[in-house]
């Protein structure tokens, strides 16, 4: 099947699903949380107040949420208020830290990261302590106190990567594919995916804000594509990472993608605005497109249920259970933002049963 056909059915897909979890997973999902002892790095932030929210009905002994922001841990525990949730102060640069904290744990979701594109590329360093080494700490701390499952949270942005940000996410994949596979009791498995709506930094509470006072909006370029996927989306392809993997693996979601030419006219026509667009050039670090497998990949990665499943460079592809369902690399390319591209319609349709636009003045922690 041609790749633009199947990337305009999982975008009619998602378009209709987006808000919603599946429900044929919840005895699976509670099998694999009820009891265990999990631990979420940079817990405090978007996607782990996400998980939080996602866990806790399916029963985990207790959720210990490591992250370096006093502040937020507090008004995380004030707004769960569950015993089950357990504050430790620590950064994953610290390698003790970590060991400490993954004690008795059963399975760990690696979501700290330094992830500002733009700030990164004048503090690479930084980005190499936290995004790199913070990611071998989280991996000997597995080793060493035997957890079960590992999961690493990672971008687009590590795909060809283009900037520091994106490199340094590429060697931590690498970390937990490669690395870290094939010795100890863990398994190392990574998901892979696009710009999450509403997270901390989207682009569209900005543009809504820039609409609403009638100012100018900013666009880097008018060909820019980008992927998208929701929390509730983020969070389930977690979930099935963890579920389905053998380790090794990268899971990525098939999602949409959307111009931000498109979305600043759909800001526009939901908002009934008519602010100026002025068009700034790329910022260090950025990409028109951005690509979800590249063409490396693709002789490695089958297709599984509703998402895509990269094996690690250095499996042995002969031996492996899936080696008949390997894409072709003659009629799958790559896996672009440039070919996903929703209709300005759908966006605005999207973005309206998603009610995106009314969410993006709220400011509270979930």
């Amino acid at each position: 099947m041609h790749r633009h056909y199947l990337y305009f059915i999982f975008a009619l897909t998602i378009c209709t699903t987006i808000t919603a979890l599946p429900k044929d997973l919840n005895a699976e999902y509670h099998a694999m949380f009820k009891g265990k002892n999990i631990l979420i790095t940079g817990g405090t932030g978007f996607i782990g107040r996400a998980l939080i929210k996602g866990i806790l009905p399916y029963e985990p002994n207790k959720i210990v949420i490591f992250s370096r922001d006093e502040v937020k841990h507090y008004q995380l525990i004030q707004h769960f208020n569950d015993p089950r949730l357990l504050s430790v102060l620590g950064d994953v640069r610290e390698y003790a830290s970590l060991k400490k904290a993954t004690r008795d744990i059963d399975i760990v979701i690696h979501a700290a990261a330094l992830k500002r594109l733009d700030t990164i590329e004048y503090n690479i360093c930084e980005s190499i302590s936290t995004n790199i080494l913070g990611t071998e700490n989280v991996v000997r701390a597995c080793f060493v106190n035997k957890v079960k499952h590992a999961i690493f949270v990672s971008s687009d942005k590590a795909c060809f990567p283009a900037n520091a940000y994106g490199a340094c996410k590429y060697v931590s994949e690498k970390i937990f594919t490669n690395y870290a596979n094939g010795t100890g009791d863990t398994k190392f498995v990574v998901v892979r995916y696009g710009n999450v709506l509403e997270s901390t930094g989207s682009v569209i509470p900005f543009f809504c804000s820039k609409i609403r006072n009638h100012e100018i909006i900013p666009l880097t370029d008018e060909r820019m594509t980008r992927f998208f996927i929701a929390k509730e989306q983020a969070v389930d392809l977690i979930f099935k990472a963890l579920l389905y993997g053998e380790g090794g693996e990268i899971f990525v979601p098939t999602l949409p993608a959307f111009k931000i030419v498109d979305l600043i006219a759909a800001l526009q026509e939901i908002l009934d605005g008519s602010s100026d667009v002025k068009v700034i050039g790329l910022r260090p670090g950025e990409k028109i497109d951005e690509l979800m497998i590249n063409s490396t990949e693709v002789p490695r990665t089958y297709a599984f249920k509703d998402m895509y499943v990269i094996t690690s460079s250095i499996t042995n592809l002969k031996d492996h259970p899936h080696r008949e369902s390997f894409l072709d690399s003659n009629t799958f390319f790559q896996y672009s933002s440039g070919d996903a591209v929703l209709s300005k319609d759908a966006l605005i349709q999207l973005l309206t049963d998603y009610n995106i636009v009314l969410k993006s003045r709220k400011s509270t922690i979930i």
